[in-house]
Parts: C-alpha cells; sequence; structure tokens
C-alpha cells in the first residue's frame, strides 16, 4: 500500500520525521567491479568452450551470462539509489531494497561497538562501509558506499551517541 492509497497514511519505510542520507554513487561502480572480476573469467571460459567444442547448443550457456550481466547493469544502480540513512535523536534507520525492502532501526544504546571497513576495490572506488553491532544479530546493520570521511564522522558520532545512551541506563 502506498501513502497515495490512503490519505494521511505513510509506508512503513518512510517515517515522517526522517531526513535520508543516501550513499554515494561511487558504490554503483565499485558492485559492477566485482561482478565483472566474478563473470567475466566464467564468459570466457564459456566461449572457449563453445569455440573448442563447436557444439551450437554450448553458446546458449554464455548467452545466460551476457543476459545475466544485463540485467546487472539494469538492477545495481537501482539498488543503489535505494540505500541510504538517517541519524535521529535516539536512533539511526538503515533503509534498503527496491522490491524486498528493509528498514533496520538501531538504538544508539544498544550499540556495542562500530566498524569502518574498506576492502581494495572499496579503497580504488573512494568508498567504505559502517557496520554497527548489536547484542542481537538481528539488529545489526551496516551502511555500504559512504565516503571515508563520512564514514568516520558516522563512526564516531554513533560511537558517542552510543556510550551516552549506555550511560544513562
Amino acid at each position: 500500500m502506498t501513502s497515495d492509497a490512503v490519505p494521511g497514511t505513510r509506508e512503513p519505510f518512510d517515517p515522517t520525521d526522517v531526513t535520508w542520507t543516501p550513499v554515494s554513487s561511487r558504490l554503483v561502480g565499485a558492485r559492477l567491479t566485482v561482478t565483472a572480476i566474478v563473470l567475466a573469467p566464467i564468459l570466457v571460459l564459456l566461449v572457449l568452450l563453445a569455440v573448442l567444442v563447436g557444439a551450437a547448443w554450448l553458446w546458449a550457456f554464455p548467452a545466460v551470462v551476457v543476459l545475466l550481466v544485463l540485467w546487472i547493469l539494469w538492477l545495481v544502480p537501482r539498488q543503489v539509489r535505494a540505500l541510504a540513512y538517517a541519524e535521529r535523536a535516539d536512533d539511526l534507520l538503515v533503509r534498503r531494497g527496491i522490491m524486498f525492502r528493509s528498514l533496520v532501526v538501531v538504538p544508539y544504546g544498544r550499540m556495542q561497538y562500530v566498524d569502518v571497513n574498506a576492502g581494495p576495490i572499496a579503497r580504488k572506488f573512494g568508498i567504505a562501509s559502517v557496520q554497527l553491532h548489536t547484542a542481537s544479530s538481528a539488529t545489526s546493520a551496516s551502511i555500504e558506499g559512504l565516503p571515508p570521511h563520512e564514514a568516520a564522522r558516522l563512526r564516531d558520532r554513533m560511537a558517542s551517541r552510543g556510550e551516552a545512551r549506555l550511560a544513562g541506563l
């Protein structure tokens, strides 16, 4: 149901008091690079197999990989545009997904620690991810595709807010 269906209602994935911060669009390039690293060797091997064996039906396998790549090229930018986070007074919200949507709310007082990670591909694209850990794995959250300075700022802010909320118990 959308907010247009019933006047005065909003989707559960769009709280009224929230300003969403999108992740960097450089995450698209990073995800597509990983896709290329994984699928390019598979495609090359399947093409070589089809050429060496000479059976026409073997060309169906490279064709499937090409269709998969085209689908990923269409999907990844949309997934990245749907990924956002918001900081509120008492909790952090992480929203993701297009078809299968998800909204994770992590109370600052429940956070145990916050990690900032960046692998070689993420560093090449100038992005990092922030992982929030809680006592329950169900409420842990991660935010990919942040510029490193924003990831560090978010880590420090979450850690200080978590300590303040924990001290208030």
